[in-house]
Formats: C-alpha cells, structure tokens, sequence
C-alpha cells in the first residue's frame, strides 16, 4: 500500500508501528538506502547514531546497527547507551567535520520528535549536520521503496550482539562533548552570576540526564522538575485534541510546568529529542513561539559583538512578522524561507546568519564566536538563552516582548486545520498567485500575493496572501488529509477570526477552479 511506503518530511519518515507505517521493514530499508548513499556520494568518516526516548527508538537504533555495522559503516552509539538529543547529533557532526575535508562524518536520529508515544521516527542528517535537503532524501526514498518492493532482498545485515562487538561499532560521549562546549555558545557566567532560580521539564525526553549535568558543569541553581522517563508518557498532561505529545509550545501540554511558574525565575522544556522549547515565565506564562523568537533575535544582536556585521535572521515564511519589525530596527537582513530547517543550514554554516527559527518553536544560532554550533534545531540552548536573556537585562523574556508590543504593536497569531483530499493537497502545493482571485483580505487591501520564499525563492509548497497589517498561508501537511492555514493580523483578534474565515475561502476557491496552463509568476505585487 502506498501509505505503507517510506515517506521522508520536513523531519524524515514518521509513522506507527499499529499502522504499518513504522516498523522493521521500513527501518532496514532505509538503513541500507543510507548505507548506499554514503557510498555513492563516497562518505566514509563514522556515523553518529542518537535515539530518543520513544518505545520504538530502541529497537529502531537496533535494527538500523545490524544493517550499518553490516555495510562496515563506523558508528558512534552513545557512551553508556544514553539518550541523544537531536542536537547532541548535530553538535558531534559539526564539531567532528570542522577544518576536514575528507573523511567526512554524517548522522541518523531516531526520534519523532514530540509526537504521540506510538510513532517512530528516522532522519538522516548528511555532513553539514542538519536535517538532508530534498535531493538527499528523495534518493533515500527511493532506495528504501525498492528494497521494501522485493521484499528485502540483497539487504545485508548481521544479528545485533555481534554489530555491538564489531570493530567499527564505537562509543562516543555525547552528553560530556556537547555539556562542556555551551560556555562557547551563551554566557554562562552571567547566567550563574545572577543566581537565578530555574526550572525545566524534560518532558521524559532524551536531554533528560544532560540538565543536571549542566547544572553541576556550571553551578547552576537549577531544578530538575521531573525526571521521569515512561515510553508511555503518562505523566504528560494531553494535548488540545486528547492525545499525548511532548509538544513544549502548547499550553496543554505544558500544564505542570505553567502551574510551578512564580517557582522560579524563569522556567523552561523541551520535547522528547530536545529540539524545540518551550519558556515559562512569570509574567505570561508560556511565552508564544514567535514572541519568543522575536525576544531571542533582539537579545543576540544586542549582545553578540564578534558575530559577523552582516549576519541576518532567518525565519519561516510562516513565522510572525515581529520578526521583521525587530530585524528591521537591528538593522539586519531577513532571510525568509520555506517551512523546514534545512532551508537555513547553508547560512549556519558560513555565518551569514546568526539566528534562525520556526513558528513551531524550534531554533538554533552561533557560537559566541560566529561560528556554526549546530545545525538542527536546539531546544537546549533556545531555553538556557532565557536564562541568560533575564540574567542580563534583569526581566523576563515575556516583560521584554511587552516592550516590543509597545514599540511595534500587538501581534495576534494562530493556525488552523482544514479538511482536503489528496488531490487539493496536490493542487495547493503547485498553487500560484493567479490563482488567488481576491483582492481584500479582512477589510484590506491584498498587497501581495507569492508562491515562493523572498529569501531564497524556493517553492513554499502553498501561498501566502499579504495586507498591509496582516497575512494568511496555506500549506498542505505532509501527514494528515488537510491543508494549514497560518494567520497573523496586527488588528486584534475579531480581525484574525475574520481573516482565517476569508482564507479558506479564498484556497477553497482557488482549488476548485480549473487549473490555468502556462508559465506564471511565483509572486505578485498588488499596487
């Protein structure tokens, strides 16, 4: 069945064992798609192998060893078969690659990041250490569909206890590496200068024993509010639709963590691979992503002096238009791009960008130097810069981003869900702005319409329609029969409500006409 072939995202292939769409099979089959690439593209140097705290990581990391370790691959497991947080992967990549030009090390996580306990998930992270780009993981795709077509055949694997003994099967301390590196990306002597009074919640994640090693690495007041590791997650509070999930910028999730917030002086989670962040404080509570997002770039730029003088913002087309505003008055460049890390790993990577994020509160930035730290998203760092952001301006990320509320106005933002089949989704993916046929928004004039992302023009899968004081996007979801639409407006709520109503309007539309043959522009300006 279709829906049963290996399928790589925005974060590599997703799926549950009870669906089929996440099991031995599939973990062999891109396994060996990986081992073959690596040799096609002649990536010889070792293989860091992290793993998350889901039930089916474990065995994933299992079966993938017995097919790396038959291909003669070196992998590097985690010293005392810790969990590995996504960004520990991409931190041990970058680090190890660093002035080499041949030998080259690469990565796979196993993680579905925050999603529910029964989903798996497996992502290859090529020598620039972030998420592959499409051209990599369509031809792992494709491997992997071939080898799950015959049937396995020609897959070459040994049993799992004698890859543990080979040769090329070695140890690496991830947690010890990646711990006594962070003084190079934040200022953890103000952090412990200030004597705040911290908290976080791992959220049963993989960073679960990295937290009270950080706090005695840097003598750090910082408690541990549940340490608690339980492959069923039923600690967690559930999420908006009654499932679990371990997703640190919502609310429900974040149930426990919010109510302990006058506990400390900043509190703050992350998911179960520890790429996203969630920042309790006590003025708001859970801050929203994108007003995190746009507190993180005010600080950084204010305080990272040896950062390159052109170094811009990167953000998701998605992201909030704060973020603009805040970029703009640095004096900084914005790179805007499609939804997916990997769009801004060329710019982490040669410092022409210092900080990059996402709506769904995942971010990365420089070392201190201007260097590449990761090039994943790093949930560890996004939270512990909370902590340096309230010890250096003595307030709290949410009294900052009250500031900028003053300064620019009130941001309000959402997204929601709408029904589509397979083949709308198909239609908006290929969607451009001819076919937008509505010239108001909200009450507004439409000043834009595009297809593509301004800062690099690569297709956005979808559209985003622009007025002067707010936006909407559509994209289709990569998992699930609909279509998701982002929404932004600085008019307050009523006018959000109406602009997400008219906006499903609009791509319901455009999806029923019939389609427009020709070349036609990926953006228009309205005037």
């Amino acid at each position: 069945m279709r829906a049963e072939r290996v399928a790589f995202g925005t974060s590599g292939h997703r799926g549950s064992a009870f669906d089929r769409t996440f099991n031995e099979w599939h973990l062999i089959a891109i396994s060996d798609a990986i081992c073959r690439y690596r040799r096609s593209k002649r990536i010889d140097g070792p293989l860091f192998l992290g793993l998350d705290t889901h039930a089916l990581s474990v065995p994933a990391g299992a079966t993938a060893l017995e097919v790396l370790a038959a291909h003669g691959v070196e992998v590097m497991l985690a010293a005392n078969d810790e969990y590995t947080p996504t960004p520990a992967v991409s931190h041990a990549i970058v680090c190890y690659n660093r002035g080499r030009t041949t030998g080259l090390a690469d990565g796979i996580v196993i993680t579905p990041s925050h999603n529910p306990p029964d989903n798996g998930g497996f992502k290859y992270n090529p020598p620039h250490g972030g998420p592959a780009d499409t051209d990599v993981t369509s031809w792992i795709e494709a491997r992997a569909n071939e080898v799950l077509e015959s049937a396995l055949a020609g897959v070459t694997r040994i049993p799992y206890e004698k890859a543990l003994r080979a040769s090329t099967t070695h140890r690496h301390d991830y947690l010890n590496a990646y711990v006594n590196d962070l003084a190079n990306v934040l200022d953890m002597d103000a952090i412990r200068g200030a004597a705040l009074h911290l908290g976080v919640d791992p959220l049963g994640g993989a960073g679960v024993h990295y937290w009270p090693a950080i706090a005695d690495r840097y003598k750090l007041d910082l408690t541990v509010v549940n340490e608690v590791v339980d492959q069923t997650f039923r600690f967690m509070t559930v999420d908006w639709d009654g499932k679990i999930r371990t997703d640190p910028s919502s609310t429900y999730a974040m149930q426990r963590l919010i109510a302990l917030k006058n506990k400390f002086a900043i509190a703050f989670a992350c998911d179960a691979d520890h790429d996203r962040h969630g920042i309790v404080t006590r003025s708001t509570g859970l801050l929203q992503p994108n007003h995190y997002l746009a507190v993180m770039i005010r600080h950084l730029f204010q305080n990272r002096p040896q950062w390159r003088a052109d170094a811009g913002v990167g953000k998701t087309v998605v992201s909030s238009s704060m973020i603009d505003k805040v970029t703009a008055k640095l004096g900084r460049r914005l790179c805007e791009v499609p939804v997916g890390f990997k769009w801004f790993v060329p710019g982490l990577v040669d410092g022409s960008v210092g900080f990059c994020g996402e709506e769904s509160a995942g971010a990365t930035f420089l070392r201190r130097d201007g260097s590449v730290w990761t090039t994943d998203k790093d949930g560890m760092i996004a939270a512990l810069l909370a902590a340096e952001i309230t010890a250096r301006a003595g307030r709290d990320p949410g009294e900052i981003y009250r500031d900028l509320v003053t300064e620019f106005g009130e941001s309000t933002y959402d997204r929601v869900d709408a029904p589509a089949t397979a083949e709308q989704k198909k239609r908006l993916a290929a969607i451009v702005p001819a076919d937008i046929k509505s010239a108001d928004l909200a009450g507004e004039k439409v000043v834009s319409v595009t297809s593509e992302a301004p800062g690099n023009h690569a297709p956005i899968g979808g559209v985003k329609v622009s007025s002067a004081t707010g936006w909407f996007a559509a994209r289709p979801s990569g998992t699930e029969d609909v279509y998701k639409i982002y929404a932004e407006s600085f008019r307050g709520r009523a006018a959000l409500n109406r602009m997400l109503s008219e906006a499903q309007v609009i791509v319901d539309t455009a999806l029923a006409a019939p389609s427009v043959p020709g070349a036609r522009p990926a953006s228009v300006s309205v005037v």
